[in-house]
């Protein structure tokens, strides 16, 4: 199945603690249906020291979040919309906004 949201889209947190919160996808795993937001879903990782120059500590870094709970942003409206498929008359397969009929370039 093609992927509806990439690396690089921006999307909307439609449920969850940080519901409402935007941010840019950094990295998708198909296999298990999630994706790592920037700035979503915050984690603090305890980290050992690795060597002189790097200290241990509390890292916050980003958790991964189901793909469920997120929504592709519009850049046209700005506002969270479902992606739909095309394919257009030179035979390309596009993602297309199905609010506003958009395709998506990527």
């Amino acid at each position: 199945m093609a992927a509806r949201i990439r690396k690089g889209d921006t999307v909307e947190v439609t449920s969850g603690a940080d519901r409402g919160k935007r941010g840019e996808v950094l990295r998708v795993i198909p296999k298990e249906d999630r994706a790592v937001v920037q700035g979503v879903n915050i984690a603090k990782k305890h980290t050992k020291p690795k060597g002189m120059g790097q200290p241990g500590g509390i890292v916050e870094v980003e958790a991964t979040i189901h793909l469920s709970n997120l929504a592709f942003v519009d850049p046209k409206s700005d506002k969270p919309t479902k992606i739909g498929f095309r394919v257009l008359d030179d035979g390309r397969k596009v993602r297309v906004a199905k609010a506003t009929g958009a395709v998506i370039e990527s």
